[in-house]
């Protein structure tokens, strides 16, 4: 207990983020559409809503295939500093919280959810500079040339950040992704280990890849499910640019949320979706597979 639980998740996580990376960047491009309609940076109509393969053709055609990657280096900084801590908090109260009494070690579906709570609350705190530079990469090839911020790696991005708007820009959008890293953690983990006791229990099968594969999709999908409404939120704070002497596009997540939804109708919290869970399974059955190999590597140690 301890270190090691922080070592098997973060390296987990970083194999899982750089994987599935292209499909969260196809993600926040969808989760962008339709903004235009009200920022006050662009003055075109918005363009017509299109698909993640629509999405994903046009990034490559125009931007090139290394595109698919832009940002990256915020990624694996963000699962470095988000999904271990998270990874790594909610190993130590697992097994702090866990039944002695129970034959399988196990603990209640509200302990797993309350320790996913509060894992993912601070491990979002820790990784919040990194998601605000990923974002920002990520978005970055969908503005005019003139508009962009052409950020060279995540190092510049919040060295930049710091100089031209202070601080607290590193921080921009964290009650959001607090908000949505406590729900993403307590849906992914704590529906993970209870499918996964649940398949145990019933023999449907061994304790192995099949088991593993299957709890971790389906707790990709409830995770996605569930965090969707607040990522589309989030990125859309994250990434707005506020003009020197005007008011920001957007006040706080309720002014975003109200004005997403005035806009682009209620639906418009769900844009993305296909994506999201396009990215969300994967990212986690890679996360929870790898995660098993690499306990099962380290369990001597």
């Amino acid at each position: 207990m301890g270190v090691k639980g922080f070592v098997e998740g973060g390296i987990a996580s970083v194999i899982a983020g750089c994987s599935t990376h292209p499909l969260d960047l196809i993600k926040v491009r969808m989760q962008l559409q339709g903004e235009k309609a009200f920022h006050p940076s662009f003055v075109h109509a918005p363009p017509p809503k299109v698909g993640p393969i629509s999405v994903g053709v046009k990034l490559v055609q125009q931007e090139g295939v290394t595109a698919l990657f832009s940002g990256v280096s915020a990624t694996i900084l963000r699962q470095l500093l988000y999904s271990t801590t998270r990874m790594g908090l909610y190993d130590v109260l697992k097994k702090k919280w866990s039944d002695p009494n129970s034959a399988s070690g196990t603990m209640p579906l509200t302990y797993k959810i309350t320790a996913g709570l509060i894992a993912g609350g601070i491990g979002a705190a820790v990784g919040n500079p990194a998601d605000v530079a990923m974002v920002r990469m990520q978005a970055d090839g969908r503005l005019p040339p003139s508009q962009r911020r052409n950020y060279k790696s995540v190092v510049d991005a919040i060295t930049r950040m710091t100089k031209d708007e202070g601080v607290t820009s590193l921080w921009r959008g964290s009650s959001l992704t607090v908000n949505r890293a406590m729900i993403v953690t307590a849906s992914q983990l704590a529906s993970y280990d209870q499918f996964k006791e649940m398949i145990l229990e019933k023999g449907v099968m061994r304790d192995g890849l099949g088991t593993h594969v299957t709890a971790s999709f389906a707790a990709g999908f409830v995770a996605a499910v569930m965090s969707n409404p607040i990522d589309v939120i989030k990125t859309r704070v994250m990434n707005m640019k506020v003009e020197h002497g005007a008011p920001p596009p957007y006040s706080g997540a309720l002014d975003c949320a109200l004005k997403t939804m005035r806009a682009e109708g209620p639906m418009a919290l769900y844009k993305g979706f296909v994506p999201t869970i396009s990215r969300q399974g994967p990212f986690t059955v890679v996360l929870f597979v790898t995660l098993e190999q690499v306990r099962n590597l380290l369990k001597d140690f």
